[in-house]
């Protein structure tokens, strides 16, 4: 089965996950808003911004062309930053609507909408008309780029309220390194993806002060516990936090130096300051916009999640980071199972 597919977003991830498809059999457009690196990718078969080791398959054609990567689609993958989803959303919107296709949507974007909170996936339905589109699937779990382009085993989730559309986006990126699973649970799946970066951040940083294994096991631990306890307050099965979009991105993500997020949190933990940071990482780093919508979500709900509000402290209130891990150990002794 050869199915035509339209990747938006030449990153790292977005570059492999297309390259992954091209070895699978299938047709791929990836669509990028950089002409150089465009170029690069159709040309010299490299992405040395964010592969620099990684040849890519010369059968995926990279396209500045909507319409080009549009052509008979039957699947769009998003592969961008969080914050220009819907801006991206609403241009693509038109686009189908007049090359009369109908794709399903599929998302591996990780992250909550500045100001609405919103998960990717409300953003897609809002922007995305279902007159051209047969529904959304969230790609989601532990998993590097750097990874994947090594072949190295890898295992994920396909979340969709129509587990039709879940198995077969499954069936299309599975192959000997890659598994897919699947999963109804799209806000589970969601908030474990988003949330994650915030504690990787934490991670990093923790490591950058130098501290150990407990340290950071701990960290993690009760992170994972804030993340379950904001994710079923939005309605997700709390199962589907000790799974692969939970528990399993939560220990690649804060423990890699693939990590962006652990890169950032790193630096700030050796001294740099958050604009320093930002600057020198060339990337986004996910997790510290979902802190703040993460943050002011819990406030809005009543959730308590004090491990988040203290990297929230450190990003945008620019206390310190000592001070703050202070104040979480000084905090009241409570019971482990109500997750407070």
């Amino acid at each position: 089965m050869t199915v035509n597919i339209a990747v938006l977003g030449a990153g790292s991830w977005g570059t492999i996950l297309a390259n992954l498809l091209v070895e699978n059999g299938h047709h791929v457009e990836l669509w990028g808003n950089d002409a150089e690196k465009v170029a690069e990718i159709n040309e010299q078969h490299t992405n040395k911004h964010y592969l620099p080791d990684f040849k890519i398959n010369p059968q995926l054609h990279a396209t500045l062309d909507l319409d080009e990567a549009f052509e008979q689609v039957d699947v769009v993958l998003f592969v961008i930053p969080t914050q220009v989803i819907r801006q991206v959303a609403e241009q693509i919107a038109p686009v189908l609507a007049a090359k009369q296709v109908k794709p399903v949507i599929v998302t591996a974007s990780k992250g909550l909408e500045q100001g609405t909170h919103k998960r990717i996936s409300e953003v897609l339905t809002e922007t995305i008309p279902v007159d051209v589109r047969n529904g959304i699937v969230v790609l989601s779990g532990p998993s590097h780029a750097e990874d994947v382009a090594m072949k190295d085993i890898t295992t994920l989730t396909a979340a969709s309220t129509d587990l039709a559309q879940a198995e077969w986006v499954q069936e299309i990126f599975m192959n000997d390194y890659f598994r897919l699973y699947t999963n109804t649970d799209v806000v589970g799946v969601e908030m474990g993806a988003a949330l994650k970066n915030v504690i990787a951040l934490g991670a990093g940083a923790l490591h950058g002060l130098g501290y150990g294994d407990n340290t950071k096991a701990a960290l993690m631990t009760r992170g994972l516990a804030e993340i379950s306890r904001l994710g079923v307050a939005m309605g997700a099965n709390p199962l589907t936090f000790i799974g692969l979009s939970g528990v399993g991105d939560l220990i690649v993500t804060g423990t890699s130096v693939h990590s962006r997020n652990w890169r950032a949190g790193n630096a700030l933990g050796q001294g740099q300051k958050l604009p320093e940071v930002l600057e020198n990482m060339g990337m986004v780093v996910e997790g510290v916009a979902t802190c703040k919508a993460a943050y002011e979500l819990a406030q809005q709900r009543s959730v308590e999640m004090p491990i988040t509000t203290a990297i929230y402290n450190v990003l945008y209130r620019d206390c310190d980071i000592k001070t703050e891990i202070g104040n979480l150990m000084q905090r009241s002794g409570k019971p482990e199972i109500d997750f407070n």
